[in-house]
């Protein structure tokens, strides 16, 4: 007896539980001794963290991904972790294996076509991104990505393209739209210069007002930028209601350093444009109170001068336009007309266009075309004596019958080709959203006022109307320098082709020597 006390004390007198170990007189068993906690030796645990979630299950989370897996060690083990490691893309210690390819890439300039050698390594990922950019770019349906001929088309290029579905395409252009906004908006949050908006609204066939916003800016590295920030329904035309969807975008981007707001010249922008001002003044960002934040879009100024001087439009017109709608109105017709122009050896690459009565610039395109196909007109006229029957049953709206082309008419053509085409081009100039523009606009409006004025002491009476209907509703516009922004005059003045002596050049020529010395002063 005494010596299993003593083999009860040696042992420590109990095995850690309050309760004395059974032993025999032969050996000293313990029955009930709780198990050591053993050190975990996966190496995955180098790389998961462990934790308990709210119900009490053990749990791992990814130290790279955050990824979360099950933990329990009686029941899970550490198999799906040691998985998940292989595949972790965030994972620094995992390695491509799959090796690179050289590729063959053809490269054209102006003179030859080149071929270069390129490294080229399959990835899903950056090909659904690539497919995702090539519907958003070519205005592509979703739907494409499950036409037959597509998926055609990749099972023999890379078979092992896994084709999305239309509606994972969906959320492809959605997520590269969102990481495009992040980026420019981490821009715009960190630069320092300000940025030009234009905005236009228009309704559509479904009677649905929208508003198209445009940011224009250059970088730090001297890069022009063209970003369309908003394209949305707004409630109406109103001053206000644009106002609040302008607001809305400002606040959705984090964009403040405004320099200048782009409209067209209906009425309602004037409306829109100061309460924009006064937005901005809230904000401790308008600049110089506002003064020059509106900026009238010059196209659409342009385009209302000619639009009106067109209202005054000659005999001569009407009846090329008669010609032209004849001519195309049958496809016999048209050969016949193809026929002459290879009897007057006329090699022009042009066809006969009809003009759109709310487009001035087809006018322009419709007698450019026609004037080079004067010869082929005459010769129709003799061949097919429809072309004169069908003229002399169009009557003006005077109550005259328009009766046939006469070389007077194709005199007049041609002046009035010669004086469109300076607006048609002044036109493409100022629309241009590749280059800075606003450097040339006061050149480009002293250039078109010195046009009008010649245009009104023309010896052309339908030519001479017409400018002086145009040149009334360019005074209304830019008739005097207080109608103008300040703008357009500094960003000519920075300009080293032009300066301060250009701008007083320009308003002697605009505005006489003694009115124009006077506003060169001023300003």
């Amino acid at each position: 007896m005494a010596e299993n006390n003593a083999a009860i004390d040696e042992s420590g007198g109990s095995n850690g539980n309050g309760s004395v170990p059974i032993t025999s007189s032969t050996n000293s068993i313990p029955v009930s001794k709780k198990r050591k906690t053993v050190k975990s030796r996966s190496v995955v645990w180098q790389h998961f963290e462990k934790y308990t979630d709210s119900c009490g299950a053990f749990r791992a989370k990814c130290n790279y991904c955050g990824s979360n897996y099950a933990a329990d060690p009686t029941s899970n083990g550490t198999s799906s972790l040691g998985n998940h490691l292989k595949k972790c893309k965030q994972n620094p210690h995992n390695m491509e294996t799959s090796q690179a390819k050289i590729g063959f890439q053809q490269i054209s300039n102006d003179q030859r076509s080149e071929v270069t050698l390129n490294i080229w390594k399959y990835d899903q990922e950056l090909s659904r991104k690539a497919l995702a950019k090539m519907i958003i770019v070519d205005e592509l349906p979703f739907s494409f990505v499950e036409g037959e001929g597509f998926r055609y088309f990749m099972t023999v290029t890379q078979p092992q393209f896994r084709i999305p579905s239309r509606a994972t395409m969906t959320r492809d252009c959605f997520e590269l739209f969102l990481e495009e906004k992040h980026k420019l908006k981490t821009l715009f949050k960190g630069m320092n210069q300000r940025v030009c908006l234009t905005t236009d609204t228009w309704t559509s066939i479904q009677r649905i007002n929208y508003m198209c916003i445009t940011a224009h800016f250059i970088d730090q590295d001297w890069n022009f930028h063209k970003k369309i920030l908003n394209f949305c329904p707004v409630f109406s035309h109103k001053g206000d209601d644009m106002a609040v969807a302008i607001t809305k975008c400002f606040l959705d981007w984090g964009l403040d350093k405004v320099f200048t707001i782009t409209v067209d010249n209906a009425s309602s922008n004037d409306v829109t444009v100061k309460e924009m001002s006064k937005q901005l003044s809230k904000w401790g960002f308008n600049l110089m109170n506002g003064q020059h934040l509106h900026m009238r879009c010059v196209a659409h100024i342009i385009n209302l001068i000619v639009q009106d001087g067109l209202k005054e439009i000659g005999d001569s017109v009407r009846r090329i336009r008669q010609a032209v709608k004849y001519i195309r109105q049958s496809p016999m017709r048209i050969q016949n007309f193809k026929d002459c122009c290879e009897i007057e050896k006329i090699t022009s690459k042009k066809t006969l266009c009809l003009d759109v009565v709310t487009r001035w610039n087809s006018t322009y395109l419709m007698l450019k075309a026609a004037k080079e196909f004067e010869n082929a007109f005459v010769t129709y006229a003799d061949h097919d004596s429809g072309l004169l029957d069908y003229l002399l049953g169009y009557v003006c709206e005077d109550g005259k019958v328009a009766g046939a082309l006469t070389s007077d008419d194709w005199a007049n053509i041609r002046n009035m080709e010669k004086f469109l085409e300076s607006f048609f081009n002044l036109t493409l100039r100022v629309s241009g959203s590749l280059y800075v523009t606003s450097n040339v606009q006061f050149h480009e409006i002293g250039e078109l006022s010195c046009v009008l004025k010649m245009s009104t002491e023309s010896d052309d009476f339908n030519l001479r109307m017409m400018a002086k209907k145009m040149k009334a509703k360019f005074d209304k516009y830019w008739g005097a320098p207080e109608k103008m922004n300040k703008m357009i005059f500094i960003a000519c003045v920075f300009d080293p082709r032009f300066k301060f002596d250009y701008v007083a050049f320009v308003f002697l020529r605009m505005y006489g020597e003694e009115k124009g010395e006077k506003m060169a002063d001023q300003h």
